[in-house]
């Protein structure tokens, strides 16, 4: 009943506010009064709104104006839509805004944001306490969060270890000689937490014995064994008897003796002594190199054995100094050497790649596969790369741990470089390390090997054991291998196809040129009726083709002697481009007899100076600039390398005479059209000038056609190349002989002579010679002779 009475009393209330609202005289949002029309405060709070939270809503404001009012949101709150004011007729609310969210720094450094409602709490991360010693703050407080020193208790870390404090923690140190068991950390109020590291790691010292003194633990190594001095590193076994091959060493390499002795008595010194002397390892390094410098200097070693022994030896000894070395390392280069050594000494194990480089190598290895086992790990981990200027010349030939295909022979293309590393494990590395070698000869079609020099093979050889190409062209290969030596690219050649015919005609157009050159020197200098400086010429080139041939015959092949193999080589390249300045030399004159017209005859020195002078200039030079360029492994002849000593003059005698030829024959062209033209000068002229540019054609294409000899699968080229250069000689005959009219007459005078019933007196043989050289004294006043 209370209830229904409230309803009745709230309903007859609001009918009567509405009767008197219609009937007030005033307007809306005043109310009538004594005084008239008063304002009516909307925003004071009756039994009317529920809960009396006003005509704006909750979190709320209701602001009253005359004659109406409005609402605006209170501190730390928002209007749903996004105004400052809004009127209690729309639908808006004002909610919470999340100062956390809107503004990341509103705390500060070091301190957390947490969203209240109306507003927000600072509150100072772990290991940090606000400045004013409150729990909470807001930004307008201006609180700031300080670290808190946790070393200032001292139980922080508990014995035997050092507290050393980081913002907002800190951090505890074992002192030395004390550690943590395996998978503990220190915990802050544990007083065992570090113990003595000998009792907690019984293999630290590895073969020795683990102390702990004031400094921190040390180790005292077995006999056999060694730390390098290092009293906290690992004792590691040292082999001192790589070093006692003497009788050996001492027949074969008597410059490498006493730096030997010198390196087993330091290694003994190492492991005989609890606390070895420090070596110096600088200088046992110099020494090293500067005995490498003296052996290779000495030439090559000829004996695959003396390799073996020597690149032992050149590991073993860079292997015992290596943790002599102070870090980073040491780079040094000599001689016949170049050296980059890397070194790293520290508790903790490395990691991460490294590369070694020289001029014509690079390595790649990952530090950890120079260290080795973790669990040896000494303390230390050396690199080490050496490349050797002319060891290929020692280890060349050595190909017997190769499996060669049918026609297949080898040869090194690049520099010898040994590898070494501290790990003492290295015959099959569980990462392989990466070589990358540069070719001394960039050919194209060439197939390379990656090789490793193989001691237990036959005392020493080539081995591709273990290694495989990564990548290979014209100028490099990048080589992949699982074990550590000493390594080199081999370059796959291959027997030429027809060998035997080739060979055939070789010897066969040989013999036949040496016969026609020697008939061509006998006409040149005995018949005294065609002597002129064009026959001078002949003669001369005919004796420098003559000579360059019996050599080649006799000593191309000859190359188990190196320095008769040089020698070959070297008179070959003198006689060749003799031969071919004795050709430029009748270019020069040709041109001298169709434009000078007169003086056009040589004096015999200049041409002996321009013939035999100017090959010997250049053949010195080159003999100077690089002497092992002449002889290779496999003929007496110029090293590919080396190649353009030749082929360089070559080509500027060939220009010259085609320049020469050309205008010779412009020449010839203008005075065929004159009005009144010499013919019979003219006429030999070019006669003159036809063979000696056939001349150069067998001389020049010969060589042309042998360009192409550098490259594979050029039979065709091989086959002319042979043909031209073993025909010269009956070609010249048949061009200088054959072909000349006046030749021709004086053979068959001389036929004659034995073929006739009766000889001609020596007067009448005599009168005819005259007679004949009267004949063709205008020829020779021109200097030529008739064709």
């Amino acid at each position: 009943m209370v209830g229904r009475w409230d309803f009745l009393i709230l309903t007859l209330y609001l009918a009567l506010i509405t009767v008197l609202s219609v009937t007030s005289p005033c307007p809306q949002g005043f109310q009538s009064g004594k005084q008239g029309c008063i304002d009516e405060d909307e925003c004071a709070v009756d039994d009317y709104y529920p809960d009396n939270i006003g005509p704006c809503g909750e979190n709320a404001i209701c602001l009253n104006t005359n004659g109406s009012f409005y609402c605006q949101c209170e501190d730390g709150f928002i209007s749903s839509t996004r105004t400052v004011t809004f009127s209690a007729e729309t639908s808006a609310t004002c909610k919470d805004i999340n100062e956390c969210l809107g503004d990341a720094s509103i705390c500060g450094s070091n301190a957390s944001c947490f969203n209240t409602i109306p507003h927000y709490s600072c509150i100072c991360d772990d290991g940090f306490t606000s400045s004013n010693g409150a729990e909470s703050f807001r930004h307008s407080d201006n609180v700031t969060c300080r670290d808190i020193d946790e070393c200032q208790d001292e139980k922080a870390c508990g014995q035997n270890a050092t507290c050393a404090n980081t913002p907002g923690s800190y951090d505890c140190v074992c002192n030395d000689g004390f550690g943590l068991k395996s998978g503990k950390s220190i915990s802050s109020g544990n007083q065992k937490q570090c113990e003595d590291i000998c009792t907690i790691d019984k293999t630290i010292c590895g073969n020795g014995t683990c102390h702990r003194g004031a400094s921190g633990h040390f180790c005292s190594c077995y006999a056999g064994f060694t730390n390098y001095g290092n009293k906290r590193s690992r004792c590691i076994a040292l082999d001192c008897d790589v070093f006692k091959d003497m009788n050996y060493l001492k027949e074969k390499f008597p410059a490498a003796h006493d730096l030997v002795m010198q390196l087993e008595k330091s290694c003994l010194e190492l492991t005989q002594s609890e606390n070895p002397t420090k070596l110096d390892g600088e200088d046992i390094l110099t020494r090293l190199l500067s005995m490498i410098d003296k052996l290779l200097s000495g030439g090559a070693f000829k004996d695959n054995r003396k390799v073996s022994t020597f690149l032992d030896m050149v590991e073993n000894t860079l292997r015992l100094i290596g943790p002599l070395i102070e870090p980073p390392g040491a780079n040094r280069s000599s001689t016949h050497t170049e050296l980059e050594l890397l070194v790293h000494k520290g508790r903790d194990l490395p990691h991460g790649p490294v590369t070694l480089t020289s001029k014509k190598a690079q390595l790649n290895i990952q530090m950890k596969t120079a260290a080795g086992d973790p669990s040896y790990y000494p303390g230390f981990t050396t690199v080490s790369l050496l490349s050797y200027a002319n060891l290929k010349d020692s280890a060349d030939g050595y190909f017997s741990g190769m499996k060669p295909q049918k026609n297949q022979s080898f040869e090194i293309n690049s520099k010898v470089v040994t590898v070494t590393v501290s790990n003492r494990n290295t015959r099959h590395l569980e990462e392989p390390v990466e070589l990358t070698f540069y070719h001394l000869k960039q050919l194209n079609k060439s197939n390379h090997i990656c090789v490793f020099w193989d001691s237990s093979e036959e005392r020493g050889a080539w081995s591709a054991r273990g290694c495989s190409v990564v990548e290979s062209n014209v100028e490099y290969t990048v080589c992949s291998c699982n074990h550590l030596s000493s390594f080199a690219v081999l370059m796959a050649l291959y027997e030429m196809e027809h060998k035997f015919e080739l060979q055939l005609i070789t010897w066969v157009g040989l013999s036949l040129s040496l016969i026609c050159l020697f008939i061509c020197i006998l006409t040149f200098s005995l018949i005294r009726s065609i002597k002129s400086p064009r026959t001078t010429i002949h003669l001369h080139l005919c004796i420098s083709l003559f000579i360059a041939m019996l050599i080649f015959l006799a000593g191309i092949s000859r190359t188990e002697n190196r320095t008769g193999c040089a020698v070959v080589a070297g008179l070959l390249h003198f006689f060749f481009l003799a031969a071919f300045s004795w050709m430029c030399l009748e270019g020069i004159q040709l041109f001298r007899m169709v434009v000078l017209v007169f003086n056009t005859n040589f004096k015999t020195l200049y041409m002996m100076a321009g013939g035999y002078g100017v090959p010997a200039v250049i053949v010195s030079i080159s003999a100077l600039a690089n002497a092992k360029g002449y002889g290779t492994q496999r003929h007496c002849w110029l090293d590919l390398e080396f190649i353009w000593s030749f082929f360089g003059p070559v080509c500027v005698i060939i220009i010259v005479n085609i320049l020469f030829f050309l205008i010779t024959v412009w020449k010839l062209a203008q005075k065929f059209s004159s009005l009144n033209p010499d013919l019979d000068n003219l006429q030999k002229i070019k006669a003159f000038t036809i063979t000696a540019v056939a001349q150069l054609c067998v001389l020049g294409t010969m060589w042309i056609f042998g360009c192409f000899q550098f490259e594979e699968g050029t039979i065709t080229m091989s086959y002319l190349f042979t043909i031209f250069g073993s025909f010269q000689g009956v070609m010249l005959f048949v061009m200088h002989c054959l072909f000349s009219k006046q030749v021709r007459e004086e053979y068959g005078n001389i036929l004659s002579r034995f073929c006739a019933p009766r000889k001609k007196s020596y007067s009448e043989f005599s009168h005819s010679s005259s007679s004949k050289a009267h004949a063709s004294k205008s020829t020779q006043d021109t200097g030529e002779s008739h064709i």
